[in-house]
């Protein structure tokens, strides 16, 4: 009976460090995310290997690094120069996702918190890259499209061979100085109105135009109409109007003499 406890004692601890172990070496990745193994005794990050979703058992003396692997988005705001050495504020939003297959590699290269390291350095250049190029005016007005697409390709460039993929940029606010904002908005509004004017001014030149041609066609019309109106031609449909008017049954035809055109004369109407 003395032995029983000396016996249970091994076997307790032993199942105590079993399950120490077990909840050591058990790692769960979430939705969206993947992992990495970090072996302490070997070469540290496991580059050839990205662990998915689920449950996995990993041995105790080694680590499992898990990163979001689905897209992701970054919000930042800078303060930036204009072709001609204005200070803008941009702030803008953009969406990455980094490379499954290559989560290792870029975390062995760039370390856990590459968008800090990578990431958000390659946005700043890219940024300050592209905005150097327009005044003011150009990015407050016409040119954010395209300038988001330019900022997406700077920043890819800069990304090229990193492992991380940038999907899009959105440029979502330009601040502009008071004065040049206030100024940009005078001028916007002065073309706006010289536009107005012209295009009134066009409009109504366009109707001048217009009134003229249908006077001429009409005048023209006439002239051609009264040339081509002999005596001949109107006692024929004088002759024509006076036989469908006899042929009526709702007229009488009386033949009185006739009249300066030769014509017969027509009374009644019963």
């Amino acid at each position: 009976m003395e032995k029983l406890p000396k016996i249970g004692l091994p076997i307790i601890i032993g199942i105590v460090l079993l399950i120490v172990l077990l909840a050591k070496s058990a790692v769960t990745i979430g939705p969206g995310e993947g992992g990495v193994i970090f072996e302490r005794f070997g070469d540290g990050i496991d580059t050839e290997k990205t662990y998915g979703e689920g449950f996995h058992i990993v041995a105790p003396w080694n680590n499992m690094i898990i990163q979001k692997v689905r897209q992701q988005s970054i919000s930042d705001e800078m303060n930036v120069l204009s072709v001609n050495g204005l200070d803008i504020t941009v702030s803008g939003t953009i969406w990455f996702e980094p490379e499954y297959s290559n989560l290792g590699k870029l975390i062995k290269t760039k370390g856990e918190d590459y968008i800090r390291e990578l990431l958000n350095p390659a946005i700043n250049a890219a940024a300050k890259s592209v905005v150097g190029r327009y005044t003011p005016e150009q990015l407050y007005s016409s040119k954010r499209d395209i300038i988001e697409l330019e900022i997406l390709e700077e920043v890819r460039n800069e990304l090229s061979g990193q492992y991380v993929n940038v999907k899009r940029v959105l440029v979502e606010n330009v601040r502009l100085p008071n004065t040049i904002k206030d100024a940009i908005e005078r001028k916007l509004k002065q073309e706006q109105e010289s536009l107005e004017y012209e295009f009134r001014l066009v409009t109504a030149q366009k109707e001048a135009e217009k009134v003229i041609i249908e006077a001429e066609g009409k005048a023209e019309s006439n002239r051609i109409l009264s040339a081509s109106l002999t005596d001949k031609i109107l006692q024929d449909k004088g002759i024509d109007a006076t036989m469908k008017l006899a042929e009526s049954p709702n007229s009488k035809v009386i033949v009185i003499g006739s009249g300066d055109s030769g014509l017969p004369i027509i009374l009644g109407n019963q």
